[in-house]
């Protein structure tokens, strides 16, 4: 059977408003703060990849994956973009992705927008930079370092992420620490293996044909033609094969469900594109191949038209 993908992020109602502002703010800062950084960090020829890693981390998204236990899982993304980019670049492109997800797509709320970028745009990438240059250090330019800690990096995005949000559900009085800490953490933990095996997937496939792009945002790769042709390619295979995705709620979903505050959730205040289903259309696979599709398109424009104009001010300063 064919399923439309779940909603995946914090809905609005979960996290009080205080919560939400004081995580704004703190988006936004940090968001600014890249979009400075990135125009220096970011090689001639590298800019094409925000794009092509923003469509292909959209589209993945989409992918829910089942994890034992009747919940499920999805890619983050937080890990890959942040070894092939370097950690402001990949904060840029999962905002354009989660923002692009909640503004068109009413996948997390409004109010939340920061808190979900902060999570796993600035949390998930800062993590993964972190772990995956302190493996680097260790392997000391062998391969392993490259794939273990690519997989450690993975697995702790997702994990970290997920305590980061029952830290903000304790702040917002909607879940005890002692019960949403244990909660989010043991449901996040296999996630995170999956997290790791696409992310190790990733590289091992990059690793055999473009090495250089496997680095830790020393901005000095190409990226060819090919790489901007097979990562479209890519995204337009994940977004047919977004009906595919797993039926049963995602980690957030289920903790809600299971410890009593889904209730909580409030419906969007618009509807553009809700739940990945483009409107107008009755075959609901198609509905969602097509969204998934024009989601992936507007994330590349925003990303690739961000590292443009971001490069160009760098290299003009």
């Amino acid at each position: 059977m064919l399923y439309a993908p779940l909603p995946m992020h914090i809905p609005d109602g979960f996290l009080s408003v205080l919560v939400s502002l004081v995580l704004w703010a703190a988006t936004i800062l940090v968001v600014g703060y890249s979009l400075r950084r990135v125009g220096q960090d970011l090689g001639e020829r590298q800019a094409p990849l925000m794009g092509v890693l923003a469509a292909a981390i959209f589209a993945g998204q989409m992918l829910n994956f089942t994890v034992a236990g009747g919940t499920s899982g999805h890619l983050m993304g937080a890990a890959i973009a942040t070894i092939l980019l370097g950690p402001w670049a990949a904060i840029l492109v999962l905002t354009t992705v989660v923002g692009v997800q909640a503004l068109v797509f009413q996948d997390g709320g409004l109010l939340v927008l920061g808190a979900n970028i902060f999570n796993m745009g600035i949390v998930g990438v800062a993590v993964s930079y972190f772990v995956y240059r302190t493996f680097q250090r260790l392997a000391n330019g062998k391969p392993w370092g490259i794939f273990v800690g690519g997989f450690i990096a993975a697995w702790a995005s997702i994990f970290i992420a997920a305590l980061a949000v029952a830290l903000q559900l304790a702040f917002s009085g909607t879940s005890p620490a002692n019960i949403a800490l244990p909660a989010m953490g043991g449901i996040h933990a296999l996630i995170g293996l999956g997290e790791g095996l696409i992310t190790v997937g990733a590289l091992a496939f990059l690793y055999a044909t473009r090495r250089d792009l496997v680095t830790a945002g020393e901005g000095q790769v190409k990226a060819s033609s090919a790489v901007w042709v097979a990562g479209l390619l890519i995204a337009l295979a994940l977004a047919i094969a977004s009906p595919l995705a797993s039926a049963h709620p995602d980690g957030l979903e289920w903790v809600a469900e299971q410890r009593g505050f889904l209730d909580a959730a409030r419906e969007p205040l618009y509807n553009v594109i809700p739940d990945y289903v483009l409107p107008g259309i009755a075959n609901e696979s198609l509905a969602t191949i097509l969204a998934g599709i024009l989601g992936a398109l507007i994330v590349f424009f925003i990303a690739l038209g961000v590292a443009y104009t971001r490069r160009k001010r760098g290299t003009a300063s």
